[in-house]
């Protein structure tokens, strides 16, 4: 049956993971802080920190104990969405202002672009928010990747070690799991992924990993790849 849809990770497996441990994540913690200060009135800002303020039971006025709380999720990698978003928000200032950009395996681009010239329709699902993961792909080592994309999903859907959340990204996009692949670096997330019924690739990138990718290929229930141009769909 032909795979009609591929759903991919980013984190270790279209980038490198050392991107947004060394680059996204210091950024953030340092500034922080300051966005949400400067920016708390608005809109979006504000409606993260009132759930926030609701999650946490810190009162919104005290925006220094909210602060802190940010501070630490980020130290602790928390998956908090809320936070995710005000990342994202942080994110977006500094792409626009050239400080960095995303890491995006060279690899990529080709394949995703001939995956989309065979009518394969393309997602990202990721812990990111929504909006990060369209930076990433917009400001990216390999140009803006945007438009090779029809979709974006992150941790507002579900966990991602939940079989739960990919069978509802294959009903979001009118196909039965068979006919979808989810690609990603993380044996947990690929097995929740086959337990929902799609098809599922493991990418280990040496570059990113110790793990061996002819040893884990060996016993690995997921196909195995060590850059895009070796993944099999149909």
């Amino acid at each position: 049956m032909k795979i009609a849809a591929i759903v991919t990770d980013i984190e270790g497996t279209t980038g490198g993971s050392g991107f947004h441990h060394d680059v996204l994540m210091p950024y953030s913690l340092k500034h922080i802080a300051g966005f949400v200060r400067e920016h708390q009135e608005e809109r979006d800002v504000m409606r993260a920190l009132v759930k926030i303020s609701d999650r946490t039971h810190i009162p919104l006025h005290n925006l220094e104990a909210i602060i802190r709380v940010l501070q630490q999720w980020i130290r602790d990698e928390e998956p908090v969405t809320e936070l995710k978003a005000l990342q994202g928000m942080v994110w977006e200032k500094a792409y626009k202002q050239g400080m960095f950009q995303a890491h995006v395996y060279p690899d990529v681009p080709e394949v995703l672009q001939r995956w989309q010239q065979e009518e394969r329709n393309l997602y990202v699902y990721s812990r990111e928010s929504v909006k990060a993961q369209q930076l990433f792909y917009r400001y990216s080592t390999e140009g803006d990747m945007r438009l090779l994309f029809s979709g974006h999903y992150d941790s507002t859907l579900g966990p991602k070690d939940d079989p739960q959340s990919y069978a509802r990204i294959a009903e979001a996009i009118a196909l039965p799991p068979q006919r979808v692949m989810y690609i990603s670096d993380d044996r947990v997330e690929l097995d929740a992924a086959a337990q929902a019924g799609l098809k599922t690739t493991w990418v280990i990138r040496p570059q990113d990993t110790s793990l061996d990718p002819e040893r884990v290929r060996l016993k690995s229930p997921h196909p195995v790849v060590t850059q895009f141009g070796e993944i099999v769909l149909d």
